[in-house]
């Protein structure tokens, strides 16, 4: 049976529903930036930048739960862009606690950064932003942790 991708894509789209609160986050060897969207692309909250440890990680959760009752959200969707080795310890921890994470691609994250501002530049605030888009709109693909 032929399956084409866009069907996929819709399917990924389908599954974030108004009660969903997109995570997008920022990969790097010392220090990650997360931003939040809900599923129509509105940013939720403020940024967050966290270092890659247990402490950040616990900083990364409780925000993540403010910005849910803050905003009503029951689910949790975080995307990030694997850059090298530096997302594993994130995937890992954020596997224990049972959140769901996806992966961007990073030449589509390279590609699309335009999107928001209309602006070639790049920092990791609004790469955060883009990630958090991309997941929204179904351009991610399932982690399948060993």
């Amino acid at each position: 049976m032929n399956f084409k991708q866009s069907d996929k894509q819709n399917q990924r789209i389908e599954k974030i529903t108004i009660d969903h609160l997109v995570i997008g986050i920022d990969i790097a060897k010392f220090s990650h930036v997360a931003r939040a969207v809900d599923f129509r692309g509105i940013e939720r909250g403020h940024y967050l930048a966290f270092s890659n440890d247990h402490t950040g990680f616990k900083n990364l959760f409780q925000w993540i739960q403010a910005i849910m009752d803050q905003h009503h959200k029951t689910k949790v969707l975080i995307g990030v862009e694997p850059t090298g080795h530096y997302w594993l310890n994130l995937a890992f921890w954020l596997q224990e606690r049972q959140l769901e994470l996806v992966l961007v691609n990073p030449f589509h994250v390279k590609r699309n950064k335009e999107n928001r501002d209309n602006s070639p530049t790049k920092n990791d605030v609004k790469d955060a932003l883009v990630i958090a888009d991309m997941v929204k709109n179904g351009y991610y693909s399932e982690v399948r942790m060993l």
